[in-house]
């Protein structure tokens, strides 16, 4: 695809390079996050890039990837103290606010532009936590097939990092604040099919987390037809991001 391009820099939140991809020229900031352990080039592998080719091409976003190394190292936890999978997803967070959101705002050349976060599956789990986390930079969040209660990786052990990483713990807690606030203004999309390996629980728990608190969102169940898989994702975010974005 044109309008294609790669950097990688040294994060020193990290410790290590770490690479983000830009495709297309204009348009709303769209930051992707890989499923699982998934690489910065997945989505273009699994060609959720060409779905949104027509919305790229349009001007209407342009479309950022990064690496999911969060993602990737509880998914190796049993190589990892639990404790050490906490500190990466803090590390990560970190990273997302501090390094690649600078970087975005200085390709869009508009030190205030918003990011709008999407990802499927654990990808789903770090859009949800950004906007979250972060509702002064992230504008929404498209969440698809998402797992949020992750409290299982911790292998039945507590860390008070993680509590603040969870939005399906940390977001019911929130005192009114200026979080609070900017996430009453943002909107978050959750949805999910009904097919095999889905689970539309965890849909419904980050939902109400979300709801509780009277932050804007919605839950799309799709049918049974759709799996947990990258056809129906390369279904939904092209519709919902063209719903999203002007």
């Amino acid at each position: 695809m044109a309008n294609k391009e790669s950097t990688t820099w040294f994060s020193n939140h990290l410790q290590r390079h770490m690479p983000l991809i830009r495709w297309g020229h204009w348009g709303t900031p769209l930051l992707l996050f890989p499923t699982a352990g998934g690489d910065v080039e997945e989505v273009e592998r699994f060609h959720l890039i060409a779905a949104l080719e027509p919305l790229i091409e349009a001007g209407r976003i342009k479309v950022y990837s990064v690496d999911s190394l969060a993602g990737r190292t509880w998914l190796t936890q049993k190589s990892h103290n639990p404790a050490h999978c906490v500190w990466v997803q803090k590390q990560y967070d970190a990273y997302l606010r501090h390094e690649v959101i600078p970087a975005i705002r200085q390709d869009c050349k508009n030190d205030s532009v918003t990011v709008l976060a999407a990802g499927a599956s654990i990808g789903a789990f770090n859009a949800l936590v950004a906007v979250c986390r972060h509702p002064d930079v992230f504008s929404g969040a498209i969440c698809m097939s998402g797992t949020f209660d992750v409290e299982h990786w911790l292998g039945g052990n507590w860390y008070d990092d993680f509590y603040f990483l969870s939005p399906v713990h940390f977001v019911p807690g929130l005192s009114d604040g200026q979080q609070l606030q900017l996430l009453r203004q943002r909107f978050v999309i959750f949805a999910t099919g009904q097919g095999r390996y889905e689970n539309p629980g965890e849909t419904w728990k980050a939902a109400h987390a979300l709801g509780v608190k009277q932050i804007p969102n919605r839950v799309d169940l799709w049918d049974h037809h759709w799996d947990h898989d990258w056809p129906t994702w390369r279904t939904m975010l092209p519709q919902y991001v063209g719903d999203l974005v002007k």
